[in-house]
């Protein structure tokens, strides 16, 4: 058995934190510094731990090794599998064109460039980061607004802080999904407080979009459309990670977004001409105006309604507790690892949700959605293995964080810094979004943040007293908030609107949103954790 030391190098605190960040450090600095791809980091920071695992610490060399396989196959599955089969279902309505019927249904909805930046920008950049993530909201939401005339630049930035709020709950969930995994903590607790932190954003989000179209002007006329649509998105959120499924949450936000946007009168009066002179300086893309037939249009949203309906009825106990009864559980093998008090740790033991976990449902989603939208078997089938190539290196990237976390939450590494960090007390719930926002603005994903320092800031709450749950959601949280200014997600951008090499000017432009909204997650959390607030809280 190998038990886990707090205090390895020179029976230390302080110097033991120090060797067990080199791996996050290496990690960060080859991403951040060097600009080297996510993977190639991912890697050297997984050899990285290894060694502080085996030489630092004393880990058996099998044991090591063996805990990060264990991360790469928790990786593999749930994790990757449900991204792969989130944008699988992406892929079909691209394939059959039902997706540029769904974005003409979108751009109809209002001819006012600040409701079209709602639209776009928010409710259906939320429905694509439900289903896709990693990049694809930003990509193509800032392709859908220079289409509709917007300038590039400004349909970039729109697009970056747009997605913020729908992060924590993208993929079908995968952030909080991993954040439960790598702290232990149940993932209704965990999905719970996120779901009354980031639904807070939802209700600022909208307003600073419209100000980014039409400054105060855009303030002042659509700021009723702007407060609905983000009252409406904030409560979906909130209600469906707590009492429905945390896969779900920004799915039903979404919809409940536009919904709410179509049924306000003040979303559906014409912009004036001096309004649709000032903000749309491109030309509008005239495949916008095409008619589609309306069962072509109810078929376009099939695809979001049958994962809806699926989800759902997962959730039923009966039916709830019959998927599970399909988890199989083993030791995990070359694997015994107590904790510093001799307890045996959870990591020993891996649980393969086969049918209950997300991913196997969006498959069933996405079964039917072939069949709704005639896509033919060999297609499909064809599109599956086209998604799996075009997110080789995400895999490889993903695979390896959590491969890293593994390692450096059975070794002990994770704890060491926990206990070292707990020393900042009360100020931890300031800091504790603060890391979240650095992960991701280096990493480019709240899901590696979550992987990285879920573990950490748990063992850092226990220590001085915090929620757990709440400093672990504090993580995911205030992550979202470092997407828009991520390398990644910036190139993404400029990629997306033609403005190559053009980073540093959108970052300019972002940035002061970025720490703005950073701040008010951070007074979100140290009042969560107080009295002041604390009533919020499950």
């Amino acid at each position: 058995m190998y038990i886990q030391e707090l205090e390895p190098v020179a029976g230390s605190l302080g110097l033991s934190a120090l060797v067990a960040t080199l791996p996050l450090v290496i990690v960060l600095v080859l991403l951040g510094g060097v600009r080297m791809k996510a993977h190639l980091a991912g890697l050297t920071g997984l050899l990285a731990a290894v060694l502080v695992a085996w030489l630092a610490y004393g880990m058996p060399l099998d044991q090591t090794l063996s805990s990060g396989v264990q991360g790469a196959v928790f990786g593999l599955f749930p994790i990757l599998w449900i991204v792969v089969n989130a944008l699988w279902v992406y892929r079909m309505t691209v394939r059959t064109r039902h997706f540029d019927i769904l974005r003409r249904s979108f751009g109809r909805l209002s001819d006012d460039p600040r409701i079209q930046a709602l639209v776009v920008a928010f409710c259906f950049g939320a429905l694509l980061e439900a289903l896709a993530g990693f990049g694809a909201p930003v990509a193509i939401c800032s392709v859908m607004l220079v289409a509709l005339g917007f300038e590039p630049v400004r349909a970039a930035v729109v697009a970056l802080v747009a997605n913020t709020a729908p992060v924590a709950f993208g993929a079908m969930g995968t952030p909080v999904v991993t954040l439960a995994q790598v702290t232990g903590l149940p993932l209704d607790d965990v999905a719970s407080v996120v779901g009354r932190q980031t639904p807070l954003l939802a209700l600022v989000v909208p307003l600073v979009l419209v100000g980014l179209v039409d400054g105060r002007r855009g303030l002042r006329e659509t700021w009723v459309p702007a407060v609905v649509c983000g009252v409406a998105f904030a409560v979906a959120q909130f209600a469906a990670s707590n009492y429905v499924s945390a896969q779900l949450a920004d799915i039903g936000a979404a919809l409940a977004g536009a919904g709410a946007l179509v049924a306000v009168p003040h979303a559906r009066v014409p912009a004036t001409e001096a309004v649709r002179a000032s903000v749309l300086t491109g030309s509008r893309s005239e495949e916008l105006d095409e008619d589609d037939p309306r069962g072509e249009v109810v078929r376009a949203y099939a695809p979001y309604a049958l994962i809806v309906v699926i989800f759902s009825i997962a959730q039923i106990p009966v039916v709830k507790d019959w998927l599970a009864g399909a988890t199989q559980t083993y030791d995990w093998p070359f694997l015994n690892v107590a904790n510093p008090d001799g307890e045996a740790v959870s990591g020993n033991v891996f649980s393969w949700p086969i049918v209950s976990t997300g991913g196997t449902l969006v498959l069933i989603a996405g079964l039917l959605t072939a069949v709704v939208l005639g896509v033919h078997a060999r297609v499909a089938v064809k599109e599956w293995a086209a998604t799996v190539h075009e997110l080789r290196f995400a895999i490889l990237t993903v695979t390896s964080v959590l491969a890293l976390a593994y390692v450096m939450n059975l070794s002990g590494q994770a704890a060491t810094i926990g206990h070292f960090v707990a020393a900042a007390g009360a100020g931890l719930a300031f800091l504790s979004p603060v890391l979240g926002w650095f992960g991701v603005a280096v990493s480019g994903s709240d899901t590696s943040a979550n992987a990285l320092f879920g573990a950490l800031q748990v063992t850092a709450a226990r220590e001085s007293g915090l929620s757990p749950e709440l400093l672990a959601a504090a993580n995911s949280s205030g992550g979202v908030l470092g997407k828009m200014i991520s390398p990644q997600n910036l190139t993404i951008a400029c990629a997306a609107v033609g403005l190559a090499g053009k980073e540093g000017d959108l970052l300019r432009r972002v940035l002061p949103w970025s720490l703005g909204l950073l701040l008010v997650m951070c007074l979100i959390v140290v009042g969560q954790s107080s009295p002041v607030l604390g009533w919020m809280l499950p």
